[in-house]
């Protein structure tokens, strides 16, 4: 078994179908394998490594010393940590939980999984321009279903010199050496949106969830919830994958005596639900929290939890990260405390919500959309 092959993707979901390396991490750490292997120590990068292939790739295969990653969910940085265990490699690089210059100061080499969104990747190439090596070569990987043409221009409004390697096992590699000397645009990142709909001003990170928009599925549980009030003796409230902070900080404007917790696996999601939520003038009760579906909240400690959860693990349809965000909810419930769900109706969850947290009725259905109030047991 090589280095590769060890690794696993716990904490997050496991199953057959979900991988914890693929080809593009193979192809990266071969394309780069000439520059990682040249870099001075603490100059080489790693970024979005999804459970620590190129990183520790980069250590245990061509030799760099104290690299430096940063992975915008919580699950790669600890599944970086578990696999560095596993293969004998810990001590050998920064895990940075925070997108901040400190990451990418001075870097000579970027490796980087290209994530799906062009904001994403925008505000990494916009960070990498501002403060990595004039001379830095960025290999930036992904699966070719999910590339595209304009991947190559957000790289090139801050770098030169971007060009694709030859694809390999359904991958491509874009490479990118050296920052430009007028980059187009300088850091921009949060944005900001007016939602006069909702009274809020959305901030968002490039990476976040819906951007500066309000999801639609968050927008019919907020109508949801406007028809049928939470109840006024809330004291904790719990925004379970907060995404930019729509739900927790409508939450603390609608319930002013209440502490609302805004939490995450995404790096790029709280700092966004942080800015939005002082934004809106409520950063006082709203507490943000990185963390893998609100492990770090007690037991029994909370009165209502709000919930949109995904049915993607990654790029693969997957209902696992849904199915753990609903017994975290049960676990964190106070008997009696209410969870309020939406989800794509297809997926009928009401028997698991009956059956995991408590008593579950359908408080608004459109033929898209399922609004659940589920009820916890005592």
């Amino acid at each position: 078994m090589t280095l590769l092959d060890a690794l696993r993707r716990r904490p997050d979901v496991e199953a057959p179908e979900l991988v914890a390396v693929d080809a593009a991490d193979r192809l990266l750490l071969d394309e780069a394998a000439a520059d990682v292997a040249a870099a001075p120590p603490g100059t080489v990068v790693t970024l979005d490594d999804a459970y620590g292939a190129l990183t520790l790739g980069a250590v245990g295969l061509h030799g760099a010393r104290d690299v430096r990653a940063h992975t915008d969910l919580i699950t790669g940085e600890r599944a970086l940590a578990l696999n560095a265990v596993e293969v004998g490699l810990e001590g050998t690089f920064r895990s940075f939980p925070a997108l901040d210059p400190a990451v990418l100061t001075g870097a000579r080499v970027v490796l980087l999984r290209l994530p799906r969104g062009l904001d994403a990747l925008d505000e990494l190439a916009q960070l990498i321009a501002a403060h990595a090596d004039p001379d830095v070569v960025v290999y930036a990987g992904g699966r070719l279903k999910h590339m595209t043409r304009a991947m190559n221009d957000v790289l090139a409004r801050h770098l030169t010199d971007v060009h694709a390697t030859l694809a390999r096992g359904k991958a491509r590699v874009l490479v990118a050496r050296g920052i430009r000397p007028e980059p187009e645009t300088a850091t921009t990142y949060p944005r900001s949106e007016r939602h006069d709909d909702v009274g809020l001003t959305v901030l968002a990170h490039g990476a976040a969830f819906a951007s500066t928009r309000v999801d639609i599925g968050t927008r019919f549980l907020l109508e949801a919830l406007t028809r049928t009030p939470l109840p006024d003796d809330v004291v904790q409230a719990v925004d379970l994958g907060c995404g930019t902070g729509v739900l927790a900080t409508w939450l603390a404007r609608e319930l002013p005596h209440a502490r609302v917790i805004a939490t995450d696996q995404s790096a790029a999601a709280v700092a966004s639900a942080a800015a939005t939520a002082a934004e809106n003038g409520v950063a006082d009760r709203v507490v943000v929290l990185r963390d893998d579906v609100g492990g770090e909240i007690p037991d029994g400690s909370v009165d209502v939890v709000l919930c949109n959860p995904p049915f993607h693990v990654g790029a693969a349809v997957h209902t696992g990260a849904a199915s753990g965000m609903f017994a975290a909810a049960a676990r964190m419930l106070r008997p009696g405390g209410e969870l309020w769900s939406v989800y794509n109706s297809h997926l009928r969850y009401k028997g698991e919500l009956n059956r995991v947290v408590g008593p579950t009725q359908m408080a608004a259905q459109n033929p898209k959309f399922t609004v659940a109030r589920s009820v916890a047991r005592g």
